[in-house]
């Protein structure tokens, strides 16, 4: 039987709000320069299981993630901006269907639907940077990008940020060995 030292938390440091980095599977080149990036919530539904007295509420058999949100530095280049703005307009194809295609179509010139998805990972970091935990989101894709508003009065140069929230599959946490949480 584990003594009550055993069960207490080992590791009394707190968790920063400051330590991660973000890198999509998709586009290794592109380094996102995220600034804020928030671990989705996660609920799972609930059934109502009737009773003469009260219904009660029982857990459900479904889990419902959040959105995934993150806010990045744009770069001088755009790179990072543009290429999220071109995976969104061309899943969502606006001009023409070739657009689609493009997005769908891997490096050996085989479409795959597969394709319009990536894996993504959000490294956790501790008090010194060195890597705790890994949440790794599966079939990532996105469906909103923030505007950009360029203003000339502007006095204080003000870096660009924009947001951008992705959908997925489902997303895991796990250890630096690769096993869960």
């Amino acid at each position: 039987m584990a003594s009550a030292f055993d069960r207490q938390i080992q590791n009394r440091n707190f968790l920063s709000p400051v330590g991660f980095k973000f890198t999509l599977a998709r586009y290794p080149k592109i380094n996102f320069f995220v600034n804020s990036a928030r671990l989705p919530e996660i609920t799972l539904g609930t059934a109502i299981q009737p009773s003469y007295l009260k219904d009660l509420d029982v857990p459900g058999d479904k889990l419902v993630y959040g959105d995934f949100n993150l806010r990045f530095l744009v770069d001088e280049n755009m790179e990072n901006y543009m290429t999220i703005h071109n995976w969104l307009t061309g899943l969502g194809f606006p001009e023409t269907a070739q657009q689609y295609k493009d997005i769908t179509t891997n490096d050996d010139g085989i479409r795959d639907p597969k394709e319009a998805f990536s894996d993504g990972t959000l490294r956790i970091l501790n008090s010194n940077f060195r890597d705790i935990a890994f949440v790794k989101f599966k079939d990532l894709f996105p469906i909103a990008l923030s505007s950009l508003e360029f203003e000339s009065s502007d006095t204080d140069i003000n870096y660009f940020t924009a947001d951008v929230t992705f959908k997925y599959t489902v997303y895991n946490v796990l250890g630096t060995d690769g096993d869960p949480l």
